[in-house]
């Protein structure tokens, strides 16, 4: 099966991330913001890191909690492992994703397992619906070589995070928000198509080279925003030159987003109960009957 989009969705606009620092130092491009939760709903933040320094990254993400979402950590290059507070613990390495649901809460940590050497990839903050935010925590790491890969006729080699490309279904699904989260590595002068749900939000971000959607070039370290213009199916990259771009799209949850730090919930209320329970340490524990 082979996407085929007849009417491509336009760039709304186009996205310079900010450069923070999180964790205990480590430097971050961060593209999806908290202004653009609403609209890119149901995605809540989007980080891209990567540097050949390891004083940009070797002080890791020392334990912290979390509650109310999942993150999706897709590693480029690098070795990072994770420790969690529901006894899980597992190594991503070069192409590995991991993919965590807070759930209820969580208290983790991901530090790097290298001195020296590039580490580089993706951290993604998937809100969860209302009546899921209180679930229990769920784990799984992918190494490469569980992550499904595809080859287009144009030479697009596609790797399947989430969701279905070209009839090919990813990592992992999700029923609420259908996410679609593909890494794409794309030929000078190859183009390639995905069929999106008109509803859904979406966009790309290049990673290398630079990739045009119409009459808008998108260059590497930029992010575009997808128009969600009614009767478009998809979207169609063409690359200027040897390139390589995620998309993700996603179900809107259209529900309220309070957001403290790492607790992401529906009301304030609900925020302050998250702080409190991590306060006494019973974030996570089993709910109680």
């Amino acid at each position: 099966m082979t996407d085929q989009v007849k009417n491509a969705r336009s760039v709304e606009r186009i996205i310079q991330g900010q450069a923070v620092m999180d964790g205990a130092g480590v430097k971050i491009n961060r593209v999806l913001t908290q202004s653009l939760q609403r609209r890119l709903d149901p995605f809540l933040m989007l980080d891209n890191f990567g540097s050949d320094q390891a004083n940009d990254y070797i002080a890791g993400f020392p334990s912290h909690p979390h509650r109310g979402f999942e993150t999706v950590t897709y590693m480029i290059e690098g070795r990072m492992r994770h420790k969690d507070s529901a006894g899980n613990e597992g190594l991503l390495t070069n192409g590995g994703v991991q993919w965590m649901t807070a759930g209820r809460g969580v208290i983790h940590s991901e530090m790097p397992e290298q001195e020296d050497g590039v580490m580089e990839g993706f951290q993604l903050w998937l809100n969860l619906p209302a009546k899921d935010k209180m679930r229990a925590p769920w784990y799984r790491d992918f190494n490469g070589e569980d992550v499904p890969v595809f080859t287009t006729a144009a030479g697009a080699k596609v790797k399947v995070i989430a969701g279905r490309s070209h009839g090919v279904d990813g990592a992992v699904q999700r029923e609420v928000t259908e996410p679609l989260y593909i890494d794409v590595d794309l030929p000078a002068g190859a183009s390639f198509d995905q069929l999106l749900p008109e509803g859904h939000n979406a966009f790309i971000f290049t990673y290398r080279g630079a990739v045009e959607l119409g009459d808008k070039a998108v260059a590497s370290g930029r992010m575009a925003i997808l128009a969600n213009t009614q009767g478009t199916d998809g979207v169609s990259v063409k690359a200027q030159e040897a390139s390589r771009f995620i998309l993700i799209a996603g179900q809107p949850l259209n529900e309220p987003i309070a957001q403290y730090g790492p607790f992401v919930m529906n009301t304030q209320a609900e925020i302050f109960a998250a702080v409190e329970d991590f306060r006494a340490g019973k974030l996570g524990e089993e709910a109680q009957a």
